[in-house]
């Protein structure tokens, strides 16, 4: 019989428990110690070229523990919702009747999941859109919980309704908590710094914007703009828009060209003027009054 080559096709790209390999015959225990593969959890390796992403980690968590559902930020990740990066522990939930596992780098939650909250995923077993959401939204921070649900939204894979639905007939710890940010979600931020600006101008006393409003002039659309106040013309922007090449830099030039020729201020927002509210809203208030005048 030839040897097994070194590196087997079928071990090139996915995680694999070490133990069957060598059961199987396409592994030698020498071989599986060596440099070309990469440990990931006790008894599950990856090949050192396979990029080590959190979602690599999650699929290797199911690897170990074959019962496990993805959930929490690790769920967000394989719904293409970046909440967690791959030094980040992995969570997952097991079965009630398991036992308890401790194992560095992986949160294990024993829970009993309703099946039609769990759905496959990329070869794994992963909450629904939704049940990750109103996960995220009992555990987090409320403004990160808030921020991780628009963003659930805008991948297209879940609607706000069905989160709020979900969270409406939840039960048990963290449950009102859940309801309470279903309700702040708008499903409308394009990026987590728009929903915490959205929050932020809604806890204070300025009248609530319009998100993602479509300025118009006699030409057509101008520009589509984070946050609007129409009857005032003003502009509330998230900071990015200043970025990429010349090209880039010219069309942003243009857009905000053509906003102020439509009689519109833009007050644009750092991620500076988050740690100082009282001042960005002082803005906002003062150009929200310069337009009255």
């Amino acid at each position: 019989m030839p040897p097994a080559p070194l590196v087997p096709d079928a071990l090139r790209a996915v995680p694999f428990r070490g133990s069957d390999a060598i059961r199987s015959g396409v592994m030698t225990r020498r071989r599986l110690r060596g440099s070309t593969w990469r440990r990931l959890f006790p008894d599950v390796y990856v090949h050192r070229d396979v990029p080590v992403t959190h979602e690599l980690r999650a699929r290797a968590a199911v690897v170990l523990l074959p019962e496990a559902v993805v959930t929490g930020r690790s769920a967000a990740v394989l719904w293409d919702v970046g909440l967690a990066d791959a030094g980040q522990p992995v969570e997952v939930t097991v079965p009630p009747r398991n036992h308890q596992v401790r194992v560095e780098g992986l949160v294990v939650r024993r829970a009993a999941l309703h099946r039609d909250q769990v759905r496959r995923r990329r070869e794994v077993l992963v909450t629904t859109p939704e049940a990750t959401a109103v996960r995220l939204a009992s555990v987090l921070p409320r403004d990160d919980a808030v921020a991780a649900v628009d963003q659930l939204v805008a991948t297209g894979v879940v609607r706000l309704a069905a989160i709020r639905s979900l969270a409406a007939a939840s039960r048990g710890p963290g449950s009102a908590r859940a309801r309470d940010v279903a309700g702040l979600a708008d499903g409308l931020a394009e990026s987590p710094q728009e929903t915490r600006v959205r929050l932020l101008v809604g806890r204070s006393d300025l009248p609530p914007p319009v998100a993602q409003y479509r300025v118009h002039d006699q030409r057509g659309l101008v520009a589509r703009v984070d946050f609007a106040w129409p009857e005032h013309r003003v502009a509330l922007e998230y900071d990015g828009l200043w970025h990429g090449g010349r090209e880039q830099f010219l069309r942003d030039r243009e857009r905000l060209n053509r906003l102020r020729e439509a009689g519109w201020q833009v007050v644009f927002v750092t991620a500076v003027d988050l740690h100082d509210p009282v001042r960005l809203i002082s803005r906002i208030a003062a150009a929200l009054a310069a337009s009255a005048r």
